[in-house]
C-alpha cells in the first residue's frame, strides 16, 4: 500500500470527468488501499482517484479517524440518489488545493449508491460531515473543485 503523490491544482486531470470502474478487481482493491494510505498520510478525510492521477469513479473517505473512530468507506462508481432541500455552508479544504479552503454550500443530507468490494450495490443516507465529504469527493469524479463552488 504505497502512498501516492497527490495531483495539485491546476493539473488538468482534476478537471476530467472520470470513467466508470465497472467490476471490482484486485487492481481496484489495491487502488482503494493506496487511496486510503495516501489520505491518512496527508491528513485528509477523503480522497478521489483523480487526485492521484487515476481517472476512474472511485473515492475513499473516513470522517472520524482524526477523532479516534476510524471507519473507512470505499465508494466504487458512486451516484447520488437523493439530496435534501436543507443546505448548510462551511469551510472545506482540499488536498489538491493546499492552503486555499473555501466556504461551500451543500445539501445537508444525501442518499448515495455505490458498488462495494463484494460487487453488491450499497444504498445509504449520509448526514453531516459524512454527507459533505461524499459530495466533495463525488465532485472530483466530475471534474468540479471547491474553487468552482
Amino acid at each position: 500500500m504505497p502512498v501516492r503523490p497527490i495531483v495539485l491544482h491546476p493539473d488538468e486531470r482534476l478537471r476530467a470527468v472520470c470513467a466508470p470502474v465497472g467490476a471490482v478487481t484486485g487492481q481496484v482493491r489495491a487502488l482503494a488501499d493506496d487511496l486510503l494510505e495516501t489520505m491518512y498520510d496527508a491528513g485528509g478525510r477523503g480522497l478521489a482517484a483523480p487526485q492521484v492521477g487515476v481517472l476512474r469513479r472511485l473515492f475513499v473517505m473516513d470522517v472520524g479517524w482524526k477523532d479516534g473512530e476510524a471507519a473507512p468507506v470505499v465508494m466504487v462508481d458512486p451516484e447520488v440518489l437523493d439530496l435534501s432541500e436543507a443546505r448548510g455552508g462551511t469551510e472545506e479544504a482540499c488536498l489538491s488545493i493546499p492552503g486555499e479552503p473555501r466556504r461551500v454550500m451543500r445539501p445537508s443530507e444525501v442518499t448515495m449508491a455505490w458498488t462495494a468490494f463484494g460487487g453488491e450495490r450499497v444504498h445509504r443516507r449520509l448526514r453531516g460531515m459524512e454527507a459533505r465529504c461524499a459530495q466533495h469527493e463525488l465532485d472530483h469524479l466530475d471534474g468540479v473543485l471547491i474553487l468552482d463552488r
